[in-house]
Order: C-alpha cells, then structure tokens, then sequence
C-alpha cells in the first residue's frame, strides 16, 4: 500500500471522498458537492494535511489531518466499504503516523457507529472523556 499526500488539484476527488464519509457513518450532514469542495480546499489551504491510501493505484481510502493540534487529530479517517476487513485500515493509519512522525493521535468517532468504533479499539486506539473521541 502507498500514501500520497493531497494537494489543491485533488480537492474534487477528496470533496467526493468526503460525501462517501459521512454517508457511511450515517451523519446528519447532508451537503453538496460544490460546498464539500470549497470546505475541503479551506482545509487543504490551512494547518490541515490530507492524505490518500492506494493500493496497486486504486484508492482505498483518505484521512484528513490537523498537524497544528498536540496530539494530531485525525478530523476524518476513511476506508471504503468494499475495501474494510482487508487490513488496509491498519496499514493506512501506521503509515500516516509514520510519515507524520507521530506516536499519538486523536480521532473522532460517531457513537453510533459501531464498525468505526470497533476498528478504533482494534488498533489500540482507546476512548477519551467525550463519547467519540479516541486517543492513541
């Protein structure tokens, strides 16, 4: 699997990411995709990374990153439906830690989401006082 750090020309893909985000953890959002665009390039033009998981150049998945926060917090982590149960969560979370140089993170994690809490847990990824925020 490879990492490929994102830049202004893959916000359209990243924006198209995003909308499969927060349709598979059930989110009440519900945006466009011209506004999902114009916030993920605020976020990419900011203190934000984002990065997207490929394996043999397909993509598997993203993750947004603020790198101004101690510890970084994962603002989104996203593996596709078709490719979970795969091992490819796991890869892809030690290899942006890795290329971050970073031993500790935070994430969030919607309650009801039971599959995106459980792969938390199964990294070593432990709840925090809030209901969905997750430490490593």
């Amino acid at each position: 699997m490879k990492i490929k750090e994102c830049t202004i020309e893959d916000v359209p893909l990243l924006a198209k990411l995003y909308k499969l985000f927060f349709e598979e953890e059930k989110s009440e959002t519900n945006l466009h995709l011209p506004h999902l665009e114009e916030r993920m390039r605020g976020y990419i033009n900011s203190e934000f990374k984002a990065f997207l998981f490929l394996q043999d150049d397909k993509i598997v998945g993203y993750t947004l990153c603020d790198i101004s926060k101690t510890p970084v917090y994962l603002r989104q982590f996203f593996i596709s439906r078709e490719e979970r149960r795969k091992g490819y969560g796991k890869q892809a979370l030690a290899m942006v830690m890795d290329h971050l140089n970073i031993k500790d993170s935070n994430i969030d994690a919607y309650h009801w989401d039971d599959s995106g809490s459980s792969f938390l847990k199964s990294v070593g990824i432990k709840p925090q006082r809030s209901k969905s925020t997750y430490s490593k």
